[in-house]
């Protein structure tokens, strides 16, 4: 019986974090709306700079329930740059934690209110966060044939024109990699094979449209490529075979022990700038990170698995830069749920805000 309660308990690890980092999401919501109303007059960059900052309060409470509550130990390989630059960050795409892994990394250089997301046009549909992630500089994009070009193009040139930091996250391969979706490693596969193209393990072929818009619009306020390789060790069963990565449930369940973050930092004038020999240069790097992947998981030498090549840096963040903001959001929603006035107004900002997120939606799509 006690130890039914106690494997019990530890499935549910995530109720904590879910519940303050759900609950907190209202308050987080009027605080920025009445910034937005403030700052309507002010100059765009007054604004963007404390949007930036309240973001980076709320993110800060994420990181501490994915760092510091789970106790991941995080093992970088590279050198991250200590100073705060306007990158595009590549990586790997395999759950949702890898969000939030860009975050830790931008966290580290002090730039985590700078991060902004490329997203896949659907997730403009979550309530409240789908509404917000746009106002802070995200870009849902559609895929394929119906992609916005001149959409995204007219975002990113705005955010230049106003100067706005960028630490733009986009995931080339389009959708996660999964073990279980054999279809769509195969489908990948072919798409490559028909191109010429070596065909990728690990990970799925990029699309190039994304990364080219961007660099493309962006090329003049950029300082580099970062481009990211992530592995998440416990996923593995014996060389030459893993499982999926964790959901975001299952890594705040403390079934990660261990993350690697492989960091290659490209400096911008290495990029070609013309889409066809883009494409080929993506490419290159995904076959790098397969490789990576490849001897990480299959290598011969027991030595050489289960990490990337080179010293690993074990990087910790530090819990008084994130507990301060669980203390921040989590009291101001219990001051406000104290009251019969205040609930009234929780409550009304998840029935309202959601029903405007979705309006918003319908005239954006």
């Amino acid at each position: 019986m006690l130890l039914s309660l106690v494997l019990h308990t530890y499935s549910m690890g995530y109720l904590l974090p879910g519940i303050l980092l759900l609950g907190s999401a209202p308050t987080y919501l009027l605080a920025w709306t009445l910034w937005r109303v403030l700052s309507a007059l002010l100059p765009t960059r007054l604004y963007q700079s404390v949007d930036d900052r309240l973001y980076c309060i709320y993110q800060n409470m994420v990181l501490f329930f994915f760092e510091n509550y789970t106790g991941v130990q995080i093992l970088l390989y590279g050198d991250l740059p200590k100073n705060k630059e306007n990158v595009i960050y590549l990586a790997n795409h395999q759950c949702t934690v890898d969000w939030i892994v860009a975050d830790m990394l931008a966290a580290r250089q002090n730039a985590l209110g700078h991060v902004r997301y490329v997203l896949k046009d659907g997730l403009r549909w979550l309530p409240l966060y789908g509404f917000y992630f746009a106002q802070h500089g995200g870009i849902f994009v559609k895929r394929s044939a119906n992609f916005n070009e001149k959409e995204m193009r007219k975002k990113l040139q705005s955010y230049v024109n106003a100067g706005t930091p960028m630490y733009l996250v986009i995931f080339p391969e389009g959708t996660r990699y999964s073990v279980s979706q054999t279809k769509l490693l195969s489908a990948s596969q072919a798409f490559a094979a028909q191109r010429g193209l070596p065909v990728l393990k690990h990970v799925l072929t990029p699309r190039v449209k994304a990364t080219h818009v961007a660099f493309d619009s962006m090329k003049s306020h950029l300082d580099a490529i970062y481009d990211v390789t992530v592995v998440y060790e416990g996923n593995e069963k014996r060389p030459g075979e893993k499982t999926d990565s964790p959901s975001m449930t299952e890594f705040l369940c403390k079934q990660c022990p261990k993350l690697h973050i492989h960091f290659d930092r490209i400096d911008k004038s290495e990029v070609p700038e013309e889409q066809e020999h883009m494409k080929k240069w993506l490419h290159e790097r995904f076959e790098i990170k397969d490789k990576l992947l490849i001897e990480f998981y299959d290598s011969p030498d027991p030595e050489r698995r289960n990490k990337f090549p080179g010293e690993s840096v074990h990087s910790r963040l530090s819990v008084k830069k994130t507990l301060p903001s669980v203390l921040i959001l989590g009291s101001l929603t219990v001051v406000m749920l104290m009251t019969e006035s205040g609930r009234r107004l929780y409550v009304g900002t998840w029935l309202y805000g959601t029903i405007l997120s979705c309006l918003w939606c319908v005239i954006k799509t």
